[in-house]
């Protein structure tokens, strides 16, 4: 059985930038259909730092509220442990905005309040377990997608398709979009390690190489940076890893001397963008368009803030007719130099990031001029809280 729907907008991706970009078009009067392939939100390997940019749209959407009632804990410095020698990185305290901290919430909390505010509007629809494949064509210009899901087949017809599923995009491909990029110099290694009565570990902690550490309650969320290729989940790996973030982290030889390779999930980090980031009928955004590097935790911040500038630029587009081609280049334009600044930015923090040093080495030069001129943590704030060109709803 073949379930046949027909929306004004259909975009494949229940992220972060998939579900703003669809509540921001319901909330212009347009229906909405958002394709997930899981079944639910839950995944330990997805980033929960909501910037403070990101808090200042929820204001803007009256939700900011009821995103401060759910568990989460609050940042206004990032600070780092480097052999011991503690440093600020990025200082909030002074950014023009609401809160001025960086809010750490479980991903798939942020993602069911946005899913659940959704579902207020009568044309939002969120089909889960729903695994999209292939592109409808009329002529030259998509107008819709198939795939698959509990029920069966699903074709979905629609003025505009918008991709927002990720750096591995199946859709992306079948449009003839191809990202072209430099092969980043890291890899991450993500693991949970058991928490222990009264254990807290630093947010951030480099020397050997880099630890970053997500207090989830009962248990750690570690990422572990390391460099690229160099992972291949031997047991000499593993003894390697314990070795480095020992280290790094002497408290947590302990607790990371259970770890087994089975649980690591290795993240290959990719730094690369479309020229291009749409063709007639459809848009790529966030990671679809541009895949980021975890180094500084601002992939989600620019996924959302392409959401909100294709929903601003394109809802008045769809209330009239399906967009064209120029319509679709103005989101492009208006993102493009941020992504691409950041993206500079990642590529001369890799080396930092990844480098060996033996115990007390002199602090790498970046962490030197952040330790020496105070000031400058509040542009590194700047950068990081807000991004390279914050968007707003209106």
């Amino acid at each position: 059985m073949t379930t046949h729907i027909d929306t004004d907008c259909v975009i494949v991706g229940g992220g972060p930038a998939g579900l703003m970009m669809a509540l921001l078009l319901l909330r212009q009067g347009l229906e909405v259909t958002v394709a997930e392939k899981h079944a639910d939100f839950l995944r330990d390997f997805r980033g929960d730092t909501i910037h403070p940019s990101t808090q200042d749209l929820l204001a803007e959407l009256g939700l900011l509220d009821e995103f401060l009632a759910r568990p989460h804990d609050d940042m206004p410095r990032v600070r780092l442990s480097w052999q011991g020698t503690e440093l600020t990185l990025a200082d909030f305290t002074r950014l023009p905005t609401r809160r001025k901290v960086m809010t750490f919430m479980p991903q798939w909390d942020f993602l069911d309040l946005l899913a659940d505010t959704a579902a207020q509007h009568p044309g939002f629809r969120l089909l889960r377990s729903t695994r999209i494949d292939g592109l409808i064509r009329e002529s030259t210009r998509i107008t819709g997608v198939t795939g698959s899901g509990p029920d069966g087949d699903v074709t979905i017809r629609a003025r505009l398709v918008v991709d927002a599923s990720g750096r591995d995009s199946d859709i992306r491909a079948a449009a003839g979009l191809t990202p072209t990029g430099s092969a980043a110099a890291m890899d991450v290694l993500w693991f949970r390690l058991t928490r222990r009565d009264g254990e807290v570990y630093p947010f951030i902690q480099a020397g050997d190489g880099m630890i970053i550490t997500i207090d989830r309650g009962d248990f750690f969320q570690i990422a572990h940076v390391i460099p690229a290729g160099t992972w291949t989940g031997s047991d000499g790996d593993v003894v390697k890893m314990r070795e480095r973030i020992a280290r790094i982290s002497p408290r947590m030889a302990d607790a990371v001397a259970t770890v087994t390779a089975d649980d690591v999930h290795l993240l290959r980090v990719r730094l690369e963008r479309l020229c291009r980031w749409y063709a007639e009928g459809m848009l790529c955004i966030g990671d679809s368009a541009h895949a980021m590097s975890p180094a500084g935790g601002v992939g989600i911040n620019l996924a959302i803030q392409d959401a909100v500038a294709a929903a601003r630029i394109l809802g008045p587009v769809l209330r009239a007719r399906p967009p064209r081609a120029k319509d679709l280049r103005r989101v492009q334009r208006r993102r493009t130099w941020p992504v691409r600044l950041t993206q500079f930015v990642q590529r001369r923090l890799q080396g930092p990031l990844i480098a060996s040093r033996a115990p007390g080495a002199s602090l790498p030069f970046p962490l030197r001029m952040l330790r020496d001129h105070p000031r400058l943590t509040y542009l590194t704030g700047r950068f990081v809280g807000l991004g390279a060109r914050p968007e707003s709803i209106d």
